[in-house]
């Protein structure tokens, strides 16, 4: 049986290893994490729209009798001038808004009160913001209260 001494190829296959393995290593965390990490540039009219849109859970939401729940119930918002919007709780239950499609803008994060820290469920008098980046339509509901459904559109323009 030969020793390392007499083939050093194992020895070398050893340090090579490591060697591959340590730039690896360090081009996951210095280049590709931040990369993919990283927020995507936006125009300064996208991140400050000059107004908002305004969207109301009206009293007795909670009730499926209702007829109202979301006021609009279809919200439509232009990019750059209206994209950031804004619920209020005018109930006296607690309430959600919580996308249908698991939305999460690369801005805002996740459309979803229960993913955002330090919203969970909109008690009442309490108002829940948020900044679309992309148009799109974004279907959403109450989670508690299921039957309550609503909708954003955001264009480009109103024209």
């Amino acid at each position: 049986m030969e020793s390392i001494r007499e083939n050093p190829i194992g020895g070398f296959s050893i340090i090579a290893f490591i060697i591959v393995l340590t730039i690896s290593m360090a081009y996951f965390q210095f280049i590709y994490l931040p990369q993919i990490n990283a927020k995507p540039h936006v125009s300064e009219k996208i991140l400050n729209p000059t107004t908002i849109t305004e969207v109301s859970i009206m009293e007795g939401s909670a009730l499926p009798s209702n007829p109202q729940f979301y006021v609009p119930k279809e919200a439509r918002a232009s990019l750059e001038v209206s994209n950031k919007v804004v619920w209020t709780n005018n109930d006296k239950t607690a309430h959600t808004i919580t996308s249908d499609t698991g939305y999460v803008d690369k801005i805002s994060g996740p459309f979803d009160t229960m993913k955002v820290e330090g919203v969970g469920l909109l008690t009442p008098g309490k108002t829940f913001e948020f900044l679309f980046t992309h148009e799109g339509e974004y279907p959403y509901h109450c989670e508690p209260h299921p039957w309550m459904t609503g909708m954003v559109k955001i264009v480009k323009d109103f024209s």
